[in-house]
């Protein structure tokens, strides 16, 4: 009985060392949008351009979506960096992707087909 009590305590302590997989692939983005923010150069826009594009286009997490605010995050960047249409775009995606970021992102298309 001690045993099989002993065998049923291990097997519960090795499942919980199981890694679980995260629902979305941030990568680097996080880091790279951070660079840019404090520093501001074409460097780090570039950098965190390629950051953003990777999100977008290989996704491994669970959900196999882009991560809530990339779309709008690297759209106002893509604005910033004069491609406006393509930014615009993404924005919209996020709207699509995310309606409960439609109130937010509105405004900020308002601002931005001024």
């Amino acid at each position: 009985m001690k045993k099989l009590l002993f065998l049923g305590v291990c097997m519960m302590a090795l499942a919980s060392c199981q890694t679980q997989q995260t629902l979305y692939s941030w990568y680097d983005s996080e880091d790279a949008t951070y660079t840019y923010t404090k520093r501001g150069t074409e460097e780090t826009l570039a950098k965190a351009m390629v950051q953003y594009e990777k999100v977008l286009k290989s996704q491994k997490g669970l959900r196999k979506a882009v991560p809530p605010g990339v779309n709008a995050e690297y759209g106002y960047l893509l604005c910033k960096a004069g491609k406006k249409e393509e930014g615009l775009t993404l924005l919209r995606a996020e709207m699509k992707a995310y309606p409960e970021s439609e109130a937010f992102i509105s405004r900020i298309i308002k601002q931005l087909e001024k």
